[in-house]
């Protein structure tokens, strides 16, 4: 490389690292209006961006189809490219989740915990926002929304670099966000969009301390651990989706074969399908073989151990990293297990903290399952696919922190806030 050449590149990294800066110090700016405003004024902005979101469906759309084209251009597979893409039903998904989120109460100055100290003091935490928020995340450009929509309603100002594969669509989509803001006099820094694909402006974020309170990545292996390793911001993980369903020994079947059936298949490209069925040895030969039979006629493929092979020869070797793999695809690892505690020890061995369901007639056994399993949702006798925000009626997630400190599972208003002591007295001295 010559010198030229080196001057050039450390100007241009030198200006990347100016403007992304400029951009976070003038979130934090608008962060202190936001979090001062009333639900009203917030509620008007989320109601005035749906109206600018449907008006201009069109030419988002547009951006949309033009990120999916270059997308299948590059070669990127079939499941994240409909990740990528805003189809009709998700439209209809992120339109709603404004308006869920206008519906929800408004978390702000709430005031918990209160007591009365034996000097008459009295104490509550009130709610308050986290500041400024970094979102960095891939594909899915339905997240621009979802998470400004969140942001904004608790009080936070919030800055979104979506992955370079969908730049044209999160482009679109923050040009009527930061729009509905202007038309709502808010601050219209409180929705920022790194209008850059270049990767060094996820290194300048991370190491913003003094204008970003906390990061939350939601993507790929390769992206979440390189954010934890590099951000000296806290961060909430949004880490692979290797959900499992257990089916007991006292599992009825067809409730076996619908839920793991809906499980799979309904979204495979999402974090909270089912990648890994585990069956008690007991229902092996009585419950699994339909199960497995009605995934196989779906297309599923059967990645099984010499037990399933066993009771159903369609399936193929699984190996041993099948067990930790996000398939996202229509592949399924399948384990019979002798009992709840070996189903409970792969979990624990293999699993990613996020969604486990147990199929079972048996009560002890359900309640001992949402006892001792301790990912962020836990359930029995559903589908994984209840792991969203909509279904547990928080309206639009920000993500499922698979993290347990702060907030943990689908996160919604109330994992965006924090709590501050409040202190009120009649003149107590601590003496």
């Amino acid at each position: 490389m010559s010198a030229t050449s080196a001057k050039t590149d450390q100007e241009s990294s030198s200006t990347l690292r100016s403007e992304i800066e400029a951009l976070a110090k003038a979130a934090c700016r608008a962060s202190a209006t936001l979090g001062e405003l009333p639900a009203e004024r917030k509620n008007a902005w989320l109601s005035r961006t749906a109206e600018r979101l449907e008006a201009a469906r069109e030419s988002i759309m547009a951006a949309n189809a033009k990120d999916v084209e270059a997308a299948a251009d590059k070669g990127i597979s079939a499941p994240l490219r409909g990740r990528l893409e805003i189809s009709d039903r998700k439209w209809d998904d992120m339109i709603q989740g404004l308006r869920d989120v206008v519906a929800l109460p408004d978390p702000v100055g709430r005031i918990s915990n209160h007591s009365v100290r034996p000097n008459g003091l009295r104490i509550g935490q009130m709610a308050i926002p986290l500041g400024v928020i970094a979102m960095i995340y891939e594909s899915r450009p339905n997240v621009t929304v979802d998470a400004a929509a969140l942001c904004v309603k608790a009080g936070n100002a919030v800055i979104l670099r979506g992955g370079s594969e969908a730049i044209h669509s999160n482009l679109a989509l923050g040009e009527e966000l930061r729009a509905a803001a202007r038309d709502e006099k808010i601050p219209e820094d409180a929705i920022t969009i790194i209008p850059t694909t270049d990767r060094a402006a996820i290194d300048v974020l991370l190491k913003l301390n003094d204008s970003i309170d906390l990061v939350i990545p939601r993507g790929g292996a390769g992206l979440i651990h390189k954010v934890i390793a590099e951000s000296t911001i806290p961060v909430i993980a949004h880490d692979a989706g290797i959900c499992h369903v257990f089916i007991d020994e006292s599992a009825d079947t067809q409730m076996s074969i619908d839920i793991v059936r809906e499980s799979k298949i309904r979204q495979m490209a999402v974090c909270n399908a089912v990648e890994t069925l585990l069956c008690h040895r007991a229902a092996s030969k009585t419950v699994l073989p339909s199960v497995l039979k009605s995934l196989h006629e779906a297309g599923v493929e059967i990645r099984g151990c010499e037990e399933t092979r066993a009771v159903f020869s369609e399936s193929v070797a699984a190996t041993e990293a099948d067990w930790s793999e996000e398939f996202l695809s229509p592949t399924l690892a399948v384990r019979v297990v002798a009992s709840m505690d070996e189903a409970i020890d792969h979990i624990r061995t293999y699993g990613s903290n996020h969604t486990e369901i147990i199929i079972t007639n048996d009560y002890a056994n359900s309640q001992n399952w949402l006892r001792r399993v301790n990912s962020s949702t836990v359930g029995v006798n559903c589908a994984t696919g209840f792991s969203d925000g909509f279904e547990l009626g928080l309206g639009a997630e920000i993500g499922i922190s698979t993290s347990k400190l702060h907030a943990y599972g689908p996160m919604g208003l109330e994992g965006l806030t924090t709590r501050k002591f409040i202190l009120i007295g009649e003149g107590q001295l601590r003496g």
